[in-house]
């Protein structure tokens, strides 16, 4: 058995040591049509091509499947760069271990794979080596896969110490700043009439006095999803006019100023847009609620502490950069 030539805190090793398994993900597929070369060298450490591809790959069949043409060409160089920059981090990471003299006793490796053949495959071993051998790995490797995660994430959690208390003042600006993020999405369930101006045939006058015909029925107490299959021309004809729930920014300005300004159960007189006439009723309203700061307190402390985690890990890995020979080819 190893033993640890100086403490790391074994109970932060145990926790983090619980991240998701290689297997469950296809980051370390390999690539047989990559010709291998050198993408880096960290510290006389190199990083190979096969291994940013390795790393770009589920991004990269995401970008095939949204971009085509230069466009793809240029996010598939994206996000090799951003693999390549994540290998580079990671092996200073693992390097500063290796620096400062750490070690990992073997039982905290063990006790990993023990924990993913329980969890991710019922315990049965067989098919835990099984799928090894049809990802190309061998327990060896696995292992020292695991065993480098869990440096990783143990040497981030060592420099980044990050202050457990949030001030107060510090979540009620935050809350102040982003007020919108909690705010419930507003929403009206509509009901639309629409009839042509028809201006080019001449005939405007004419459909503006049947609109105007439409609301007198509506008033006098017509179905307005009846009145719609009637007269409508909108797309929503069939279905009585009806678009369901809608949010701000899916009408038209004019449209949806009196669409989220009208009282429930209410029908607005005729709206002008564009040529056209518009007659709306909503039928239901929701949404637009703000969410006390008393009940999103705990939810601002925790991201905000996030943030702050987040902005220490990037400045020590930044001074472990500053340190470091570093060429990319």
């Amino acid at each position: 058995m190893i033993r640890m030539v100086r403490p790391l805190g074994l109970a932060v090793l145990a926790t983090l040591a619980l991240a998701s398994s290689p297997l469950c993900r296809a980051a370390y597929a390999a690539d047989s049509q990559v010709i291998d070369g050198i993408a880096a060298v960290v510290n006389g450490d190199v990083i190979t091509l096969s291994q940013v591809r390795s790393l770009s790959e589920p991004r990269e069949k995401l970008l095939r499947s949204q971009y085509t043409g230069d466009e793809l060409v240029a996010k598939i160089k994206e996000a090799r760069q951003a693999a390549l920059q994540d290998l580079i981090d990671r092996q200073l990471v693992l390097q500063a271990f290796k620096d400062e003299k750490f070690q990992i006793p073997d039982y905290v490796v063990e006790d990993r794979v023990h924990e993913i053949i329980r969890e991710g495959f019922g315990g049965d071993r067989n098919t835990f080596i099984k799928t090894l051998e049809a990802q190309n790995y061998t327990l060896g490797e696995f292992k020292k896969m695991e065993l480098e995660r869990i440096i990783v994430s143990a040497m981030r959690g060592k420099n980044v110490k990050v202050n457990t208390i949030i001030s107060p003042a510090r979540v009620d600006e935050y809350y102040k700043k982003h007020v919108d993020q909690f705010t419930a999405k507003e929403e009206v369930k509509l009901r639309m009439i629409m009839i042509p101006g028809k201006a080019d045939t001449g005939n405007s006058a004419a459909q503006k006095a049947m609109a105007q015909e439409v609301l007198g029925k509506l008033a006098s107490g017509a179905e307005f999803d009846r009145t719609a299959q009637v007269y409508s021309e909108d797309s929503t004809r069939d279905l009585g006019g009806d678009w369901g729930w809608i949010e701000r920014k899916t009408l038209a300005a004019p449209l949806e100023k009196v669409a989220f300004n009208l009282p429930v159960g209410k029908i607005s007189g005729i709206i002008e847009f564009s040529g056209n006439y518009y007659i709306l009723k909503i039928e239901d309203k929701r949404g637009g609620s703000v969410q006390s700061l008393a009940q999103v307190r705990s939810d601002i402390e925790k991201l905000l502490l996030q943030q702050e985690a987040q902005h220490l890990q990037e400045r020590w890995i930044a001074s472990l950069r500053a340190k470091a020979f570093i060429k990319t080819f």
